[in-house]
């Protein structure tokens, strides 16, 4: 049940049948500024974002935004395993003008407070901005992701992730299985580590690239 009231009507409505559709896939979700935010299950990204595209009219990705909980996540967790060199890779943090904003009416949990209790925090968090033409709704999708899990690429339903995707390989190393081209994008193959991952030292590494 909504905790509060979503004032657009097709965004209320999509997320109806988001809900109806994967009942199991939607962990929480939040209203705020006009804008509705899903975390979803990281295994039904693909679904999702084809639902949401195909039958709910969200026909374009504007944005693909990585982001690192490091510092959110229990004293002394730093997630798995590290990932390897060439696993995965992310996107900056939210750009400066769409941070995430406080959120108000919440559809299926509130402030944090998420339906899946049970499941422990993840080191990182994968974001997919989209936009419906021409009623100007937007919808955020999310997904979490432990340090060595990847996530399926989304190019196959928005093309335009493709480099999107790649910046989040080249900055945070997270893998992005399918993607047709998935390789650094700004550094050299040779570069070791991942520049927006929040354990990368903030003076950089000697030597430079």
């Amino acid at each position: 049940m909504l905790d509060g009231q979503i004032d657009v009507a097709p965004v209320a409505q999509a997320f109806e049948r988001l809900r109806d559709r994967f009942p199991e896939s939607v962990l929480d979700a939040s209203y705020a500024g006009r804008e509705l935010a899903v975390r979803v299950r990281r295994e039904d990204i693909i679904p999702v974002l084809r639902f949401l595209k195909h039958e709910a009219g969200f026909n374009s990705l504007t944005d693909v935004v990585g982001i690192d909980n490091l510092k959110s996540l229990p004293t002394g967790r730093a997630g798995d395993a590290p990932a390897s060199r060439g696993a995965a890779g992310a996107a900056p943090s939210l750009p400066a003008g769409r941070t995430v904003e406080a959120t108000a009416a919440l559809p299926v949990s509130q402030k944090g407070e998420t339906t899946a209790a049970s499941e422990p925090p993840k080191r990182f968090s994968i974001l997919y901005q989209l936009y419906r033409f021409p009623e100007a709704c937007r919808i955020r999708i999310s997904v979490d992701l432990a340090e060595a899990e990847p996530v399926d690429s989304v190019v196959p339903v928005y093309r335009a992730a493709d480099w999107a995707e790649r910046e989040i390989f080249d900055m945070f190393g997270i893998d992005f299985t399918g993607h047709p081209d998935l390789r650094r994008i700004y550094l050299p193959d040779e570069f070791e580590g991942f520049p927006l991952r929040k354990d990368f030292p903030l003076e950089g590494k000697t030597g430079g690239v």
